[in-house]
């Protein structure tokens, strides 16, 4: 019994942290109609950001005369996280301002693999492949391991989530967010309303990316450690799944969208290890991103706007 309650509070914690990536995402393209294929890279950058800042100096990137290991409070780590995301995606914006739908998809994409390369062969900042260890959990008192420190730390991420989903809903139920659905619409008609697509296109990539950044950077805390191939492509196919199976342009669906991908994503992971020999492992974990794939396509064909489409709302902050 103990060992189910802790599995399901692992689950929700990686539902949860999925969830505030995946609402950064809906930002970009369920509002603004961003393309973008580099979450990856904003969620790997918000990790490393955090862990730079929190981490004692003796347990950054190995080797002597590293960057960061600066041991300032979590929270603060959290903060910087999202700031920093959120100017990177700022100055990627303001570099792509030109490129449209999967013009701007492959610019991202090669930003999220040049930022996979950078953490990979920067030692001296990053720890290279051997990754960032040691990173501090809010409630360091509380020893890792068992269901109390699993509870906890869903707690704590419900928390961040909550706080996230309850800030964007706020600002893209306003004016901003009517502006950014005009602009995905029709540009040029936005444009003759009176709003500047080049600032509202800056502004929703940073406001993504901060989510993104928050979500990369509570689980850096939750883990304790982190590396390059936390933040491979894969990532990025997750999390646009959830937004799509979920419902583009859809908060709550969003949270739907995440709870059916994760859950058949766990189930997946524990049915082919069951079935297969040990001999296929790898072809198993190929096989999920193939049954990933498969519920996408009967999504679209089911639910083609997704499990809760924008428009049918329940309440005022379920969006």
């Amino acid at each position: 019994m103990t060992g189910t309650l802790s599995y399901l509070a692992f689950f929700a914690t990686e539902v949860l942290v999925n969830f505030i990536a995946v609402l950064g995402l809906n930002v970009q393209w369920g509002f603004a109609g961003l393309f973008n294929v580099g979450v990856a890279g904003f969620v790997g950058i918000g990790a490393y950001v955090s862990a730079l800042l929190t981490v004692p100096p003796w347990h950054g990137a190995p080797g002597p005369g590293h960057i960061g290991g600066l041991g300032l409070p979590v929270l603060v780590g959290w903060a910087g996280a999202a700031l920093a995301s959120a100017a990177s995606a700022a100055v990627v914006g303001v570099a792509t301002l030109r490129l449209r739908a999967d013009y701007l998809a492959i610019g991202t994409f090669g930003i999220a693999v040049a930022l996979h390369e950078l953490a990979a062969n920067a030692q001296g900042l990053t720890g290279g492949p051997f990754g960032i260890a040691f990173i501090p959990h809010l409630l360091a008192t509380v020893p890792p391991g068992g269901l109390a420190r699993g509870f906890l730390d869903l707690a704590i991420t419900a928390l961040a989530a909550g706080a996230a989903w309850f800030a964007i809903d706020r600002i893209t139920a306003g004016p901003f967010g009517r502006a950014l659905r005009a602009l995905a619409q029709d540009e040029a008609a936005a444009a003759s309303l009176g709003c500047d697509p080049r600032r509202l296109r800056i502004q929703a990539m940073a406001l993504g990316a901060a989510a993104m950044g928050l979500a990369g950077a509570v689980q850096a805390s939750l883990i304790g450690y982190i590396a390059p191939d936390n933040f491979v492509p894969i990532l990025t196919f997750q999390i646009w799944a959830m937004l799509v199976v979920g419902g583009v342009g859809s908060h709550r669906g969003a949270l739907l969208g995440v709870l059916a991908v994760w859950g058949l994503w766990s189930a997946a992971g524990g049915l082919f290890a069951a079935i297969l020999p040990p001999s296929m492992a790898t072809g198993g974990a190929s096989l999920r991103i193939v049954a990933i794939g498969v519920a996408i396509a009967a999504s679209l064909l089911w639910r083609p706007r997704g499990l809760s489409p924008p428009g049918r709302i329940v309440s005022r902050f379920l969006r």
